[in-house]
């Protein structure tokens, strides 16, 4: 069974920054598209940020220039650092792996992240 642990939310005042770290298993970490997603109360989930196996990134617009994601291949680690945060970026944010190969998918449990004051 894949397992996806997302860790490193919390709440942060507006302008602060949070580290989220993904640690996968059980997988073949190097052939998966690690991605981060969101999803507010009452909305649909959103693309975050991804990044390939080759490490080619993607950003949604509303974080590029603030939110940084990057992979470790040795520690089956993707991390996304967060950096200038805005109330608007509260949400549960969710580790995908999707296969480079076959396209199959798969998700962590989520994290909390609230930017209040």
């Amino acid at each position: 069974q894949v397992q996806l642990v997302e860790s490193g939310g919390g709440l942060v005042q507006p302008g602060g920054s949070l580290r989220l770290s993904c640690a996968a298993s059980r997988i073949i970490f190097s052939i998966f598209r690690m991605g981060w997603y969101r999803q507010a109360p009452g909305k649909q989930r959103e693309l975050v940020a991804t990044i390939t196996s080759g490490g080619t990134t993607n950003y949604a617009d509303s974080v590029k220039g603030r939110f940084t994601i990057s992979r470790d291949n040795v520690k089956n680690t993707v991390y996304l650092q967060m950096n200038s945060l805005k109330p608007e970026d509260t949400a549960v944010y969710l580790c995908n792996a999707e296969s480079q190969l076959n396209s199959r998918s798969y998700w962590g449990q989520g994290t909390q992240v609230t930017v209040s004051s």
